[in-house]
């Protein structure tokens, strides 16, 4: 109930997900007809280019798949990260709730909530492969040779008949499984607590039989499910090789009544063997299991856990009033530099809740700096929109409740909504405090020192000779002095929204440290283009931008999703290493 409770909550990711499967399931659909094609229309009639050029078809049909696949996981993580958020408010609140629980009995649920978000992951990325390819593999059998759906319908409903009627009692002794592990757990667990107590009393044979008659137990409900888990292979002979061997039994019969073609017969085994026994074999083998682990684990969690009240509200930021904070939206987003080059983003959705601190990573010409001055509006989407929903005016109060595209505003409201700060920050000759409170000429003397200090300016602006100094050669002063001044002034400005693009790259570790945790502190949303790992590690949720698209996940999730993010991470920690030693 927690898993479909929560899928419905998610269905607009679930959906999407679900069209991507469908494009994925061109090839499989595909596969048998091109190869019939092939053989009768090409290499049985003469015409080898012709059945070359089918047989390139499919290969075609495959590199759509590919781009399927990969757009189909931004998605996935739709999918699975609020489920992951909502075991955890749902274990957290249970913990609140009971202030004497038992901290390794916490330990415990929160490894269970990784479990339940590892096994959703891995289970809807395989089922939508799986699944795309059994229901494309039918339907191409009934395409291009209806005759033969008998010989194969009867054997793969009775496997799924003797599949279902497996779970329950696959899914009860799983549970008897885990149990038995927990009372063993617990049965060490006191023992080795009250070791001298028990040295003391002379109970050691009494506590060493409880824990032989705990393991004897777990070990008889492993091999209980191993005995039932055993049937699975059962499944697979009925539904993925006994349609096979029908029609190879009855392919003599149908190709002397020309029921079937040569090439007919080749599709339809290429349908079987590469799609239908693949399919029936991870459907009854990985995924069953897999399933199993999923069912047992969401279980334990309904059990042992409560729902948090239907009113939990997140708490406003300091110095802001609950529901005020901006909404960031973009949709169908699209840029690209100049009319015939290939688009830098392309399609991004995605939204970045009420003061969030988002971190946006990639590899060089991902497109980082270019979403980072769309997000601000000093770029205009080729497609899509950015949108800034519940902003505030420069009062306090809310102008809008729906959403404000920042590239129709103009420079000053712009400013007032989304604050950007670049890499190379500009700095103007002029008195320091004009520098200072360039973005919020009202800042008072205290608003302005706190900003100086929390940043880590106090230096700078004491070299320059306070606030009140004139800086008459902005040359003087390094890149990264240059920063810290534009980063004050974005943090005593306005703006609900704040984007750093690089803006701490001539900053040491700490110094960015410092500043990144000054403005995750100051109320809005905060995205940070990062150029270290740091940065990625602090933030709420990262979005990695790769090939013109993005996924927005949490820093472990996407290590889970994403190689190219491992990579990433790997090739920032092997940098911090080789610059350390």
């Amino acid at each position: 109930m927690l898993l479909f409770r929560q899928l419905a909550v998610t269905r607009g990711p679930l959906l999407r997900l679900l069209g991507w499967s469908g494009v994925e399931a061109l090839p499989p659909l595909l596969s048998g007809l091109l190869v019939s094609a092939a053989v009768d229309q090409g290499f049985l009639a003469g015409r080898p280019g012709a059945g070359v050029a089918w047989l390139a078809g499919f290969g075609a049909s495959m590199a759509v798949r590919a781009y399927a696949a990969r757009a189909g996981f931004p998605h996935l993580a739709g999918v699975v990260e609020p489920l992951r958020d909502a075991l955890v408010e749902r274990v957290v609140h249970s913990a609140l709730a009971r202030p004497s629980a038992d901290p390794a009995e916490v330990a415990r649920l929160t490894e269970q909530v990784e479990s339940a978000r590892q096994l959703t992951a891995t289970l809807l990325r395989t089922l939508r492969g799986v699944g795309v390819t059994l229901v494309a593999a039918l339907a191409g059998l009934a395409l291009l040779a209806p005759v033969v759906l008998p010989l194969v319908l009867l054997p793969l409903l009775a496997a799924g008949f003797l599949f279902a009627r497996l779970l329950r009692p696959l899914v009860a002794r799983r549970h008897a499984v885990v149990l038995a592990e927990e009372r063993l757990a617990a049965e060490a667990g006191r023992a080795l607590h009250g070791l001298r107590d028990v040295q003391a009393t002379g109970t050691r044979e009494q506590v060493a039989e409880a824990l032989t008659g705990a393991a004897r137990a777990s070990a008889a409900a492993s091999r209980a499910l191993g005995r039932a888990s055993a049937l699975r292979a059962l499944v697979v002979a009925l539904g993925g090789r006994l349609p096979a061997l029908a029609v190879l039994a009855a392919a003599p019969w149908l190709l002397a009544r020309e029921a079937l073609t040569p090439g007919e017969l080749l599709g339809v085994a290429t349908y079987l063997l590469q799609q239908l026994d693949p399919a029936v074999r991870t459907l009854a083998g990985t995924v069953g299991g897999w399933l199993l682990n999923l069912a047992v684990v969401l279980d334990r969690l309904a059990a042992t856990t409560i729902d948090p009240p239907a009113d939990t509200a997140p708490s406003a930021l300091p110095g802001r009033a609950a529901g005020q904070e901006p909404e960031v939206r973009v949709s169908g987003l699209r840029y690209g530099h100049g009319g015939a080059g290939a688009p830098v983003l392309e399609g991004l959705e995605f939204g970045f809740a009420p003061g969030e601190h988002v971190a946006v990573v990639g590899v060089s010409g991902a497109g980082k700096s270019t979403l980072a001055a769309l997000l601000a509006g000093v770029l205009t989407p080729t497609g899509g929109a950015v949108s800034v929903g519940g902003v505030l005016t420069p009062t306090g109060g809310a102008v809008s409740v729906g959403g404000v595209r920042p590239d129709g505003l103009a420079g000053a409201a712009r400013a007032r909504l989304v604050a950007l700060v670049p890499q190379e920050a500009y700095v103007f000759p002029g008195p320091v405090r004009s520098n200072l409170t360039w973005l919020s000429p009202e800042a008072t003397e205290e608003q302005l020192a706190r900003a100086v200090r929390v940043l880590g300016a106090d230096q700078v602006v004491a070299r320059l000779g306070g606030p009140e100094a004139v800086l008459r050669d902005p040359g003087v002063l390094s890149g990264g002095e240059r920063q810290l001044l534009a980063l004050v002034r974005t943090y005593l400005s306005p703006a609900p929204v704040v984007v750093l693009d690089e803006a701490t790259c001539h900053l040491d570790p700490h110094a960015e440290e410092r500043v990144e945790r000054a403005f995750a502190a100051r109320p809005g949303t905060l995205v940070v283009v990062a150029h270290r790992i740091s940065s990625a590690l602090r933030a709420d949720r990262v979005l990695l931008l790769d090939g013109g698209r993005g996924v927005l996940a949490r820093h472990g999730d996407l290590q889970v999703l994403s190689p190219l993010y491992r990579e990433l991470v790997g090739h920032w920690l092997g940098s911090t290493a080789g610059r350390a030693s």
